[in-house]
């Protein structure tokens, strides 16, 4: 048996569903105690109409609401649909400015594929190419969880500074 350092309930599973990759992510947000990281290729029509829904805005203003430490950290390869295709991410980072940071990743870290939400410090989704719809949940694994958030980490350190949350700015 090897030694993972999660609990027993600790659980990892693969699935091909983009409809369940954003069911999965409106899921965990209620969930989330402290901080949500996203990483992704960009915002356009396709995952910007998720990240633009009422239903998301409201749970992301929620979890925004519940402890004026939490935090919403997003890292994108390119911002420029932002304006267009997530009105409404951007009122929600114009309103909360001292918890939603949006960055934009420079050339060093354009090679990452692999689009990925963490939920605190022990859940995740993570997709493991952007052109493709093969993806993985992990829950209550830490091991998993740490290692995308080092990946995280290594993108947010070759990312531009944290954008202007108005229209003007994006």
């Amino acid at each position: 048996m090897e030694l993972t350092g999660n609990p027993p309930n600790a659980e990892y599973r693969r699935f091909e569903s983009f409809r369940e990759y954003e069911e999965i992510i409106d899921r965990m947000i209620p969930l989330t105690q402290n901080i949500i990281r996203v990483f992704d290729k960009t915002f356009d029509k396709t995952a910007g109409r998720a990240w633009n829904s009422t239903a998301r805005i409201e749970l992301l203003r929620q979890f925004l609401l519940a402890n004026r430490a939490n935090r919403l950290l997003i890292l994108l390869h390119d911002i420029r649909p932002l304006a267009t295709e997530c009105p409404r991410l951007i009122t929600l980072a114009q309103y909360f400015t001292h918890a939603c940071v949006i960055r934009e990743t420079l050339r060093a870290a354009k090679q990452a594929a692999d689009p990925f939400v963490i939920f605190d410090g022990s859940h995740y989704v993570h997709r493991f190419h952007y052109d493709h719809m093969r993806a993985a949940q992990g829950t209550h694994d830490a091991a998993g969880a740490q290692q995308l958030i080092e990946r995280f980490s290594e993108i947010q350190e070759c990312s531009g500074p944290p954008l202007a949350a108005n229209v003007t700015g994006l």
